[in-house]
């Protein structure tokens, strides 16, 4: 049995549905929404080239709006929140409709919040150790942030051995000059990234054009 498809059937349901989830294109668009009213059109765009897979982040006002715009409206589109930091971000991206949660990093406080929920969370981790933390609570997927900076996909390369068990979507940095590296390698399930959305596209509403990047990038091999 692969990895995936142990991950898969793991006695944790929430596991299985964050694998089922990343698993959907190798790229998850991580978007910052500026302006509420382009989150519908631009989900939409992203689900037209195969990214169905979305994390709107919350670092603006309009963020938790535009999630719950993009779950009410945008069938296709399995909507998650990003940079979330504490519990009560993370009931509000729940009550918005967010159907998976990121985070930069890890805290016990977010640990607990998971654990409370029935929507799945992909934390952040940097390093061996931050790992091994989240294995001892019973995390298979993390997120590797900020990839680029923190060692980029030699590093975690480095880990597929000593830390056999854990898939990562490495996010920060990661652009279609190196997208491939990181699917190339065995512990990686996906990347997260913001070019498939580039802000000029978004502002001047050329959906064609992020569609096209979309699909580009849905054509990646994890």
């Amino acid at each position: 049995m692969s990895l995936l498809s142990s991950l898969r059937s793991e006695p944790d349901r929430k596991t299985g549905m964050l694998v089922d989830t990343l698993g959907i294109a190798p790229v998850v668009p991580v978007i910052v929404i500026e302006d509420g009213a382009t989150a519908v059109p631009l989900a939409r765009a992203l689900c037209a080239g195969g990214l169905r897979a979305i994390e709107i982040t919350l670092r603006t006002p309009q963020a938790l709006d535009a999630i719950k715009a993009v779950a009410a409206e945008v069938e296709d589109a399995v909507v998650g929140a990003g940079t979330v930091l504490d519990a009560r971000q993370y009931e509000e991206a729940v009550a918005a409709g967010a159907r998976f949660i990121v985070s930069p990093g890890t805290t016990q406080e977010l640990l607990d919040a998971a654990d409370a929920s029935p929507v799945p969370m992909l934390p952040g981790a940097a390093t061996a150790s931050e790992v091994m933390a989240l294995r001892e609570e019973g995390y298979r997927v993390a997120k590797f942030f900020p990839a680029e900076q923190a060692g980029g996909a030699q590093y975690l390369k480095a880990l597929a051995s000593p830390l056999a068990g854990t898939l990562f979507c490495p996010t920060g940095g990661i652009s279609v000059s190196n997208a491939q590296t990181y699917l190339s390698l065995p512990n990686v399930i996906c990347v997260g990234g913001s070019w498939v959305a580039p802000k000029d596209c978004i502002a001047a509403g050329d959906w064609p054009e992020i569609t096209r990047l979309a699909r580009e990038a849905s054509g990646l091999k994890a």
